[in-house]
């Protein structure tokens, strides 16, 4: 197989199915494998070299005691639909790392605080930058007010994954430099409307698009949206 220029995105390798999960992998210049399951909503799983790596697990969305132990857990916000000790508790372990925003640290009374801005490199090659997440209208203040939610811009030799959390379209998108992946929230009051993701979109300049945390979002119309911007691949995967 040729390897891909240097500053491409891996192609997708596979698309399978993990206990009922949709699953897509990606080939990276290191010759590894980078697979991310998609739970629901906002609920992901990131599998680097056997690293397991969970983002908002949240019990609704999936019995998570049949599913691998948690090397990493990142929590965006306080919010029961990404936020849920039960789901915690059932893919720790003594080693996990727990990673989360200061009001759901509280909370926990344990694990790492990551402020926006902060950063954190773990022994296996991944660097976890807190991003700000937050609504910038007005009427919309009291759902994430800014410094408190994170999203996370996650760098995995090289490669880079942006996992927005609860967001408008803010300018600190624009600022995020190359990225492979992007997973950005499209729903009603709470998130962006389309059009939001749209600019979102165009402001991060991602390869790879998912949109997620969708709700009843019709969500093709982002794709439609976006097709005049051939560098971004707009793919939907069961995150409503």
């Amino acid at each position: 197989m040729i390897p891909p220029p240097a500053n491409a995105t891996p192609p997708v390798q596979e698309v399978a199915f993990v206990s009922d999960f949709e699953t897509d992998s990606f080939r990276l210049e290191n010759g590894k494998t980078l697979k991310i399951t998609f739970i629901k909503h906002a609920s992901l799983i990131l599998d680097y070299d056997n690293h397991i790596l969970y983002v908002d697990p949240v019990s609704m969305y999936a019995d998570f005691s049949k599913l691998p132990k948690a090397d990493v857990i990142l929590i965006t916000h306080e919010h029961s639909d990404h936020f849920d000790t039960k789901a915690i508790s059932a893919i720790e372990k003594k080693t996990t790392k727990l990673i989360s925003n200061e009001s759901c640290q509280k909370k926990l009374a344990k694990g790492q605080i990551l402020r926006n801005g902060e950063g954190l490199n773990l022994q296996f090659g991944l660097h976890i930058k807190a991003i700000p997440a937050y609504n910038t209208t007005p009427e919309r203040f009291v759902y994430h007010p800014k410094g408190r939610d994170n999203g996370y811009l996650l760098t995995i030799d090289k490669f880079r994954i942006y996992i927005a959390g609860d967001t408008e379209d803010i300018p600190e998108m624009s600022h995020l430099g190359k990225v492979d992946i992007a997973f950005i929230p499209v729903n009603q009051p709470y998130t962006m409307t389309v059009d939001q993701a749209v600019n979102a979109a165009k402001l991060i300049k991602s390869h790879i698009l998912y949109p997620y945390h969708y709700g009843e979002t019709k969500i093709e119309l982002l794709k439609e949206k976006l097709k005049t911007e051939p560098n971004i691949d707009v793919r939907i995967r069961q995150l409503q």
